[in-house]
């Protein structure tokens, strides 16, 4: 078989069928909601202390800035006054150590 661009191979037909398809699982969408008070009672999720921990220190996170201004200010005025120094050694060293 060759494949020729996004075309058909000739001699075969390629048909799209369109048909919408059935839930199976019984629940119909459009049924009117429930109010709480009649919900039944059935599955139940609880979370754990150290979950909630867990998700009041991604809060945490989430609200901390990508970029600490405060480093990057202090690194751009030692560049421009020529007081930023680089040790060329450590610097090796730490490439060496990333391989």
């Amino acid at each position: 078989m060759k494949i020729q661009g996004n075309k058909p191979p000739e001699g075969q037909e390629i048909s799209l069928n369109s048909q919408k398809i059935a839930r199976t699982d019984g629940k119909d969408k459009t049924a009117a909601p429930v109010a709480d008070n009649q919900r039944p009672s059935g599955d139940r999720v609880d979370i754990s202390g150290k979950g909630k921990e867990i998700a009041e220190l991604m809060s945490a996170i989430q609200q901390m800035p990508d970029v600490r201004t405060d480093r990057v200010n202090a690194l751009k005025e030692a560049i421009e006054s020529g007081n930023y120094h680089i040790d060329t050694k450590k610097l090796a060293q730490k490439m060496l150590e990333e391989l």
